[in-house]
């Protein structure tokens, strides 16, 4: 079942063809499709080098062929290499992620790539890659038990990859656009009331964290945001601070060290008495520690929260030898260091604080982001606001939350 070539349609020089092509179909009836193709000349053996495209549109193959010369003239589109997608993916990594991005997310990306991207499709040549390799790929490993946000995390960096190589002209279209990647499931939050959160709070007043966790419950800061911060960052006296930095590990450097926030700016944060009262008796403690050790002291940074002979505090070592024993001794429900950010949102916009102020204190990079990850909060947002209406039409008191 072959394809029958008609006549080309003439087109001027440099311009590509477009021609017409039938083809028998298993039933024996057969189809007519529209097939394009662009000429790049002659590679260093000899053979033509063209690119092709074919559809059941002549618009869309016109459509092609025209990007495809707009491409061809300003230099975009290179002979046609050998690159497999494991080489390809090697040098996106090391031309275009490594000098753009934090070493933690490197660090994410090169293991999705070793671990899953190159043993799947490495082999592949790039320019032959199609939509169909990426779609068994994705059904393979959700057959090996990876979870649909993982293959989720497989996808987004395949699609940023393969969109770099539409930018540098080795492939005129995104085959990762036309794949059915599988919803990721959002994970499940988990908040403490306000009676838990005082309880927790209380728990901790003993702990050398004790004003990590306030921070943490009332101005909802990132866990490496926390132990990222550094006492020039903190002003006691006007009960404020700027959240600049995160504390991140590096991988290929074996240390931590400290780099811009999530979403790149500073923010600034006001402080509840609570939580400035906390930072005092901190500052106290940490240079009682510090007189104590003399010259064995480490800290270089001037973070707020050390270890005991100044060194950073690692993520997993707060979790394991002081959150979640804290959490046992204070019976409460085991949550999430995260969560204790979810909580600081949930109890400020169930307790009638406008989303927009929530919004800044979190340093989302948007109100849309912060009224979607908090919707549950918003049934009672609406009949509150009901409520105030009603009274406000009435010509009654208007009842504020908290009142």
């Amino acid at each position: 079942m072959g394809a029958r070539h008609t006549k080309r349609k003439k087109r001027g020089p440099q311009e590509g063809s477009l021609y017409k092509r039938t083809r028998a179909l298993r039933d024996g009836t057969r189809e007519t499709y529209w097939h394009g193709e662009v000429y790049l000349g002659r590679g260093q053996d000899g053979r033509k080098r063209i690119l092709r495209h074919s559809a059941k549109s002549r618009e869309e193959v016109l459509a092609w062929l025209t990007r495809a010369n707009a491409d061809r003239l300003r230099g975009m589109l290179a002979e046609p290499a050998r690159e497999t997608v494991g080489q390809f993916l090697d040098r996106w990594l090391r031309d275009s992620v490594t000098p753009s991005v934090k070493s933690r997310t490197l660090d994410s990306y090169t293991t999705i790539i070793n671990r899953h991207l190159v043993p799947g499709l490495g082999d592949v040549l790039l320019r032959k890659l199609t939509p169909g390799h990426i779609q068994a790929l994705y059904a393979k490993k959700l057959a090996e038990g990876l979870s649909p946000r993982t293959v989720h995390r497989i996808h987004a960096v395949l699609h940023r990859a393969l969109a770099q190589a539409v930018k540098w002209g080795q492939v005129l279209r995104n085959d990762a656009d036309a794949v059915d990647r599988p919803k990721a499931a959002r994970k499940e939050m988990k908040t403490l009331t306000p009676e838990e959160a005082r309880q927790f709070l209380e728990s901790s007043r003993e702990d050398r964290f004790h004003a990590l966790y306030v921070l943490a419950v009332s101005t909802g800061m990132r866990q490496g945001e926390l132990l990222g911060l550094t006492w020039s960052d903190v002003d006691l006296d006007a009960g404020r601070l700027v959240v600049r930095r995160q504390l991140q590990w590096n991988r290929q450097a074996k240390q931590y060290e400290l780099t811009e926030t999530k979403t790149g700016r500073a923010r600034s944060v006001s402080l509840t008495r609570q939580a400035a009262d906390a930072l005092r008796a901190q500052r106290k403690r940490q240079a009682e520690e510090r007189l104590a050790l003399g010259e064995a002291w480490q800290d270089a940074r001037s973070l707020v929260f050390t270890t005991q002979v100044g060194t950073p505090v690692g993520h997993n070592t707060l979790l394991r030898w002081s959150f979640y024993p804290l959490m046992a001794r204070a019976g409460v429900p085991r949550i999430r260091f995260h969560d204790l950010r979810h909580t600081c949102a949930t109890l400020l916009l169930a307790a009638g604080e406008h989303p927009k102020i929530v919004q800044e204190l979190l340093g989302h990079a948007s109100v849309t982001l912060t009224l979607d990850t908090y919707s549950h909060v918003l049934p009672s947002m609406r009949e509150a606001a009901a409520s105030r209406m009603e009274a406000l039409l009435d010509g009654t008191k208007v009842k504020r939350p908290g009142d």
